[in-house]
């Protein structure tokens, strides 16, 4: 199957492409080129802005999967205009594209950030009411909205809510919760919370989450088609507090600092993903917290991770993107000057 995958050189991206080469897919990768120096390397396409596909880009493809975007709340909140810009209408405009160029399946990464503060006593289901209350999180459901109604008996679009994800990749992202408690643990020997450690967060490898579009990509239409599906497992749902013990019982010396004054985090939701097991019975988890840490801390061994490393440019996204316009490099809306 020849798949345009957008994003493919980012965090899920950078795994995900060579995963469904290995499983004999023809990979055409869309990628900005924001964070390039880490990236896959084997795009068909030169470096390109989501904003700007056209039909031609399509061409021949039967299946996109959309990873694209201004990729956290903290990214959203700094420009909203441009989260709206690129999160919301560049994905509806590019899942119109696919329908208008004949591919059969929309693949859209979206988030369990959508059920925003959820009750700590249910577990959230695919029909359970919307809470979002960041930028990111909004542009997540709109676009689930307004792309569902174009499915049709030709087009299936296909709505991946991703827990938080963790995990070595190729294009490291330290400020995701798990990855970011033991980056402080290696670099400094402190578990720093900003919360008060009470919310809850389902997470989930980012190996799980490529294997999860690779198993949407493969599952037959009747099973998938204009679906929504929480991906992650039900066992997976942790209190940071609890990810903070598993993070200081694998790493050497380190200890949990809870910040003065720290309150509970408004974005709090356990998630249920009996759905996923039930209708992708092919799609099994692999990873849980425990085997996680232990790989992040070999890869920070491995790469001899540094506190500058670790809070900069290099691993966290929105420190790279304000360098990227604060060298001229890109402009107010991010696109490239040259």
């Amino acid at each position: 199957m020849k798949v345009l995958v957008t994003g493919h050189e980012g965090y899920i991206g950078s795994v995900l492409a060579p995963m469904l080469r290995a499983a004999g897919h023809h990979v055409v990768g869309v990628d900005s080129g924001f964070f390039r120096e880490a990236g896959d390397g084997q795009a068909d396409l030169p470096r390109k802005d989501v904003r700007d596909l056209t039909v031609s880009d399509l061409a021949g493809c039967q299946a996109v999967v959309h990873l694209a975007a201004l990729s956290n709340d903290p990214m959203g909140n700094l420009q909203p205009e441009l989260t709206y810009a690129i999160n919301y209408q560049a994905s509806l405009q590019l899942a119109e594209l696919a329908k208008a160029a004949g591919v059969q399946r929309y693949l859209f990464s979206s988030s369990c950030s959508v059920y925003g503060l959820a009750s700590a006593d249910e577990f959230a289901t695919e029909e359970s009411p919307l809470n979002p209350l960041t930028p990111y999180a909004i542009s997540k459901v709109r676009t689930e909205e307004d792309v569902a109604k174009l499915a049709s008996e030709a087009f299936s679009p296909v709505f991946l809510r991703n827990a938080t994800v963790y995990g070595w990749s190729p294009r490291f992202r330290s400020d995701l919760v798990l990855n970011n408690l033991a980056g402080w643990a290696f670099t400094t020997q402190e578990i720093r919370i900003l919360s008060d450690g009470t919310p809850w967060r389902p997470i989930a490898h980012v190996q799980d989450i490529a294997r999860a579009f690779l198993a949407m990509l493969e599952a037959p239409r009747a099973a998938i088609h204009n679906q929504v599906f929480n991906i992650g497992a039900n066992a997976h749902n942790y209190q940071v507090s609890r990810l903070a013990e598993i993070v200081q019982q694998t790493f050497p010396d380190c200890h949990v600092h809870y910040a003065e004054g720290g309150a509970p985090d408004p974005r709090s939701y356990r998630v249920d993903f009996s759905k996923l097991a039930r209708l992708v019975p092919e799609y099994r988890p692999a990873w849980n917290a425990p085997r996680g840490a232990e790989e992040l801390l070999g890869a920070y061994r491995g790469t001899q991770l540094t506190l500058e490393d670790f809070n900069g440019p290099r691993y966290v996204r929105l420190a790279q993107l304000k360098q990227l316009v604060q060298s001229g490099a890109l402009d107010e809306t991010l696109r490239w000057r040259n």
